[in-house]
């Protein structure tokens, strides 16, 4: 147990320094290199009170991984974000805890958790802030994460790896499910009294340590998303309808219409910006057409069109394009998203298609 807290703090130590050197640091980059540094002091106070009191005292960890993880994803996902100093009380709670813990010596021992005794109103104060921590902050991370994704894809027609950010809707659905798994063990241990059980003490380290090298690697690689991309602070206006059914089926074929004549979707770089722009529609408007209209985001519409052009090559006999060659001509930016919606869309690759059109 004692190795695997130093490994903890090594590694959140040491992803951190990396963080800190990292070139055009934005404050997503900030957050998470205070995040690691927290998460460091916290492994290592608990290396130190298993030398000094061979148990480690109670940790605040849910209280700071919670709204750490929800302004690092806010960060990430929501246009405009700046850290102001009332964002500084998202992590009181935490440190209240912690200093206290420290100030009355109250261990981390979860069979007689809730036994009454002296300290029994600050245990109880403790375990009631974590789970009401946890209900809040996690829900609202997991709706941003995919909010964002959601409006990803009403914004542009290709979606780069650092763009769709799935590392971290995986990130967040892992910690919730530690949570879950970590709250079922701490019941258990409490009903059976188990007074020298280190089972929580190893799941609880263990699980975040893995959680620890999930941010350093992927918090490492996350690159700038253009804001353009990004949620705004308020509803999505479809789910209020500004146009009456005229205006958007007039609207609605306009857009397939310019699909249709202009062969749009042929440039890999098309977003919704250059759509707007080029329709001299406002961007909400489309959102709402394509959404409620049309039935479809801005990226699965491009890519439709896209695939149907793919098709139409492919069942060419006349053809001399290769497969990847192909996928290029009609609008995709690279082979591998390219072959991916193709066999979303289609149900078989690329190849298997044209081999059962040829066999026809």
């Amino acid at each position: 147990m004692n190795t695997l807290v130093w490994i903890g703090f090594s590694q959140a130590l040491f992803a951190s320094i990396l963080m800190i050197t990292k070139s055009d640091r934005a404050v997503y980059d900030k957050i998470l290199t205070t995040w690691l540094i927290l998460l460091a002091i916290d492994f290592l106070t608990s290396a130190i009170d298993y030398q000094l009191f061979g148990v480690p005292l109670l940790s605040g960890t849910y209280l700071l991984f919670n709204p750490a993880l929800y302004l690092y994803v806010r960060s990430l996902t929501v246009a405009g974000f700046r850290l102001k100093y009332r964002h500084l009380f998202h992590l009181l709670p935490f440190l209240v805890f912690e200093i206290m813990a420290y100030v009355i010596r109250e261990p981390l021992l979860l069979g007689d958790y809730l036994v009454q005794n002296e300290n029994y109103i600050f245990r109880f104060s403790f375990a009631l802030a974590s789970l009401v921590s946890w209900l809040i902050y996690s829900p609202l991370s997991i709706t941003l994460v995919y909010n964002y994704r959601t409006n990803l894809q009403n914004e542009t027609s290709y979606i780069e790896t650092n763009e769709n950010i799935r590392w971290l809707m995986s990130l967040t659905t892992f910690y919730v499910m530690y949570c879950i798994i970590g709250y079922i063990i701490s019941f258990v241990v409490n009903i059976t009294e188990d007074y020298h059980s280190i089972i929580p003490d190893i799941y609880n380290y263990s699980l975040l340590l893995v959680l620890v090298y999930m941010l350093s690697f992927y918090g490492l690689r996350q690159k700038h998303i253009p804001e353009r991309l990004q949620i705004r602070d308020k509803k999505r206006p479809y789910k209020n309808p500004l146009l009456d059914d005229h205006d958007r089926k007039t609207i609605g074929e306009q857009v397939l219409e310019y699909f249709n004549r202009q062969k749009a979707y042929l440039n890999p770089g098309l977003n919704m910006d250059l759509l707007s722009s080029e329709l001299k529609i406002p961007k909400h408007q489309l959102t709402e057409v394509l959404n409620v209209e049309i039935g479809k985001s801005f990226f699965r519409l491009v890519n439709s069109f896209r695939v149907e052009a793919v098709k139409k090559m492919l069942e060419d006999p006349g053809n001399i394009y290769s497969i990847e060659a192909i996928g290029y001509e009609c609008g995709f930016s690279n082979k591998s998203s390219f072959f991916k919606i193709f066999k979303e869309t289609v149900g078989e690759t690329p190849l298997e298609y044209k081999k059962r059109f040829s066999n026809d």
